[in-house]
């Protein structure tokens, strides 16, 4: 690892002073590995201790900042800005963590983005795809997402979307020609209760609208409320006789 690009390692937090401890110890573990990491925290103003627990690890953290935003993807868009030129950019949320990075990334491109599985919680793995599925749902998750800056030099997330502007942006790379490649080797750990689990359905709609097409946001219409629809008609099934 110490000869690939450099990584940069974003997290953004608010008031999660017990989580934020537990990703900061666990990309200390990873720099020891990889020296070629640098470490961004970008905080709200947290009033919990958050603050304490980011001056502890202040000599392991390449650059902080504590002040308000403007949400999630506000802070994120600051943490986009501070990493460096060209560097592969990762966002980890207070409580996720890396369970393993590429072995290396000498043979990707800058306009490469490397994507991995993440686990959420104990006992799901959501699998990750670039496929036809990124014009549906937001099938990449960003705790094994790494995005070349030089792909977007400026901050790229549209804060107009509350809870899905990652989405957009992983929509938006694609459309824009980015060179997905999946790295088996490169496993996230999301922890439950993330912003994008809160779901809003209209506005995943309006991001596939913008960036793919009616068609798209069409199907993905039929398909969310045919998943609602199936359960409820095996239930209603009339019980057969014995």
């Amino acid at each position: 690892m110490s000869s690939c690009p450099r990584i940069s390692i974003v997290t953004v937090v608010k008031n999660s002073a017990v989580h934020l401890e537990e990703t900061i110890l666990n990309v200390i573990e990873n720099k020891a590995i990889a020296a070629e990491i640098e470490y961004i925290v970008i905080d709200g103003c947290s009033t919990d201790g958050t603050l304490n627990v980011i001056r502890k690890y202040a000599d392991h953290i390449s650059y902080w900042l504590s002040e308000p935003d403007n949400g999630i993807y506000d802070a994120m868009n600051k943490g986009w800005a501070a990493a460096a030129d060209n560097s592969f950019i990762l966002f980890l949320g207070a409580g996720d963590r890396i369970i393993s990075l590429p072995d290396s990334t000498d043979l990707y491109h800058l306009n490469d983005v490397l994507y991995g599985a993440v686990r959420m919680g104990d006992n799901y793995v959501f699998k990750s795809r670039a496929d036809f599925h990124l014009n549906l749902y937001n099938s990449l998750h960003h705790q094994a997402l790494l995005v070349n800056k030089s792909l977007h030099p400026t901050p790229p997330f549209n804060c107009i979307y509350r809870t899905y502007a990652d989405f957009d942006f992983n929509q938006r790379l694609k459309k824009n020609g980015a060179h997905f490649v999946y790295s088996p080797d490169f496993i996230g750990y999301a922890i439950p209760g993330g912003v994008s689990d809160r779901h809003c359905f209209e506005e995943s709609l309006c991001i596939i609208s913008s960036n793919v097409g009616f068609f798209w946001s069409a199907l993905a219409f039929t398909g969310y409320y045919a998943m609602k629809i199936f359960p409820l008609l095996k239930r209603l099934r009339p019980i057969q006789d014995a």
